[in-house]
Formats: C-alpha cells, structure tokens, sequence
C-alpha cells in the first residue's frame, strides 16, 4: 500500500502585545532565538521566540511606515539592524549582545532589567547612522552573507548597493536603474555576491561586480518571466539541495543523474512569486567551459574583463492554489520545503519529489531539442493548505525561523512565522503526517 506523505499548519503562538498597525516584515535572527518585525507606526517590534513575548520596540529613527528589516550576518558580541522606510531612508541599529545564547532569552521580556522609569537604556538598540539617496519608499533590504554589503530597493524604480567601510561608515558602490517600475524586493545568493531584485515592471533582473563595476547580468522577464508584479524573490538555501540529490544518486535514472549534475553546477535556485498568482523556480544554466573564455569583442582582456551575463532557466511552476496575489514565498534551509502568502490570506506548503514516471533520457534529449530544456525529474506538490491564517486579513510576509520554545522537540525544529495586515504575527508549527493508501 503506498504512502501519501503530507504536512499540517497548527497554531503554536501569537507575538504579544501585536502591534496596533499594519505589519509588513518579519525577519528572525540569523544566531539568536529573536525576530524583528517591520510596523507601519514607524517602528520596529523585536519579539522573543522563547516566550513569544516582546523584547524591545525600537522608535525615532524613521518618520513614517518601517517597510522592511534585515539582521547583519556574522557579527560578534552585537547585533546589527538595518531598517528601510517610506520617508526614503535606511537605517542601521546596534545592540550590545555580549556572549547571549538562546537559553539567555528563556522569560525574558520587553525591557530586560528595568530601572526606576521601568527602562534600561543600555538595553536598548542604538541608532547608529541613517542612510539617503533614494528619491521615493524603501520596499526592501538585504545584508549580503559575508556582511559587506547592504543592497536596498525603491519606489524610485532603483537599487543600491552600499558598502560598509568600517562601524557606522557607509559608501554607496552602486546605484543600478535597469527595472522600468517600482521595485519591490532584494535578495542576494548565498554563496557568492549575486543580487537578484524583483519589479513592479513584472521582472526579475540579477547583478553582479565586474571590474570594479555592478552591472546586470540576467534578466527575467516576457514571455519567459512572470506576466505582472514580482513581488518576492528568494533563493534557495545553501547546498540544501546538492545534499538531498546526492543522497538519491546511486539509485537514479539517467536522467536523473543527469539533472543532479546539472544541479551541481547551476548552484543554489530561486524563487519568485507574483501578481500572476504563480510561484516559479529558476535555476542559472551551468557554463561550458568554452562560455567562461573570454568573448571575441575586440576589446582587449586587460580592458574587459570574461563574460559574466547569465541565463537563468524556469526550473518549475508550482502547483497554482492561491486566488490572488502571492506576497511572499520562504525556502526552508533546513527540510527543502517552500511555504508562500499573499492576497487571499492563505498559507501554502510544497515539497519537491521525484516525479513517479520520470522521463526517460531519450524522451529527455527530444524534449531539450524542442524546448531548449528536458523536463526536471523532479516535481512540487502541495502537502499542506491553510485558510484565513489572520482571518479575513492580507498576509504579507512568511518565513521560517529556527524553533526556540520549551516544547521544541528537536534539535534543528522549524517553525513558520507570518505576517498580518491586521498587525499580527502568528508562529506556527509544520507537521509531516503519513496517509496510507494515497490518501491525505
């Protein structure tokens, strides 16, 4: 009898006290068991997730609505805080954090050891320097991983690259003017310095540094692309999927070998949601080694450096369950699994499996001639569905983040965390169940 393996979405915890505003972002800690959610009353909510509780609610940086946040990767002793908003600016926040560990956080609330006034200032995080030159709304940020660089996106149709020089000291190495539209997210690759920023222009455009120069090295878009706005991109965890393949090498098909390999030198996807009601994956088609010799321009090599323009190939489309527009999608770095959110106030779990009838290599090779690519022997499915997750509210932003609560059952437990028009920010844990007989 065979197996149908499916998820649940329970509620575990709603974030306490919710904001009283509309609630955008929420980005956990890449170390400690804490989240930081992005609040339309220009300020941002710093929760524990230990307790559930709230931790610190930072104010006076902004002068209207925090639209996103993004904790600094790799810093020691502190935390680092940037924060992008409608006034045009972008913020950066430090907090000292000493040698804290997740056990640091159990019962902690808001204020930590207060004083008379019911405050502790050096508990507070800082307001370190502010950061201008976009002429309209910051939509989003992102630190890349090694922490250099910070990249945020605008209203003004721009994304910028700042680099961090020393504490406090920002200069800007980049300003790229390639979308036609409002340009709604930022992300960058896990493991190497390529930023992917997605439009209102219904694009999705990627960069990266060429002779000491950013420039555009893919576009998503057309006939090819989504058909309206691209509100999310994300890219896949590092080496999540090279692992989960490998594992099932000695027992593939040809075919499937073959797409494992190809995997191997593409390097970690992306996802991408969209107005169009669709959340796609895009996999970088993997060089020749004749591609990465230098193109015959007739510019000498000590002027132009090797091509570096690449093409970034539909993966999948995954099954298509939302009614509306789909806000945000999160790729799991731990389980593989990708949950997405939007308009219709759903939360939608897929899982990536082998197909049951793979195609064979030589029904492979006839289907690359016609379309340029074989069909991946791989194929998502939906193994989990919640309805009115705020109730009758939009949800703009889902992520999974690392389970901390006493319950947590083991080591490496994820929960889900949303984000609600309604100012809510309810965590939820994802369940494997198993159905025999095919059945849900």
């Amino acid at each position: 009898m065979s197996e149908s393996r499916r998820y649940t979405l329970k509620p575990l915890a709603t974030l306490s006290p919710p904001s009283t505003s509309r609630t955008w972002q929420t980005a956990p800690h890449p170390t400690l068991p804490i989240v930081a959610t992005a609040c339309s009353d220009r300020s941002v909510r710093v929760y524990n997730l230990t307790s559930f509780t709230l931790l610190h609610s930072i104010t006076g940086g902004h002068k209207r609505s925090v639209r996103a946040v993004s904790w600094k990767p790799g810093t020691k002793g502190q935390s680092v805080l940037a924060t992008g908003s409608f006034d045009s600016s972008a913020g950066i926040w430090r907090r000292e954090e000493g040698s804290l560990n997740e056990n640091d956080f159990t019962n902690r609330r808001v204020g930590g050891d207060e004083d008379e006034d019911g405050r502790d200032e050096d508990d507070d995080y800082q307001f370190a320097c502010i950061l201008d030159g976009h002429e309209s709304e910051i939509k989003s940020l992102s630190w890349s991983p090694s922490g250099q660089y910070l990249a945020t996106c605008s209203r003004d149709k721009s994304v910028w690259i700042w680099e961090e020089l020393e504490d406090d000291n920002f200069e800007t190495v980049a300003v790229l003017q390639e979308h036609d539209g409002d340009v709604k997210c930022v992300a960058w690759h896990p493991e190497e310095d390529l930023l992917a920023s997605a439009s209102y222009d219904d694009s999705v455009r990627l960069y990266k540094e060429d002779a000491d120069d950013w420039v555009q090295v893919a576009c998503i878009a057309g006939a090819t692309g989504h058909s309206m706005t691209v509100w999310w991109v994300e890219f896949e965890g590092s080496g999540m999927s090279k692992k989960d393949f490998r594992a099932h090498r000695d027992t593939s098909s040809a075919h499937q070998k073959q797409h494992i390999d190809s995997l191997e030198r593409s390097g970690p996807r992306l996802a991408t949601c969209s107005d169009d009601k669709t959340v796609r994956i895009w996999r970088r088609k993997p060089r020749h080694s004749q591609d990465t010799a230098s193109s015959n321009t007739g510019i000498p090599s000590i002027i132009r450096s090797a091509a570096i323009d690449e093409d970034w190939l539909q993966d999948a489309m995954l099954p298509q369950v939302h009614e509306r527009a789909i806000y945000s999608v999160s790729w799991s770095r731990s389980t593989g699994l990708i949950a997405s959110a939007g308009s219709d106030g759903k939360i939608i779990i897929y899982k990536e499996q082998w197909r049951e009838h793979a195609p064979s290599a030589t029904h492979a090779d006839e289907m690359q001639v016609e379309s340029d690519q074989p069909q991946s022997p791989t194929e998502w499915v939906v193994v989990a569905e919640l309805f009115s997750a705020h109730d009758v509210f939009e949800i703009n932003h889902v992520t999974w983040a690392k389970r901390a609560d006493k319950d947590k059952r083991w080591d490496g437990e994820e929960v889900l965390v949303s984000t609600g028009d309604e100012g809510e920010v309810r965590v939820w844990t994802v369940d494997e169940i198993v159905a025999t007989g095919g059945a849900p």
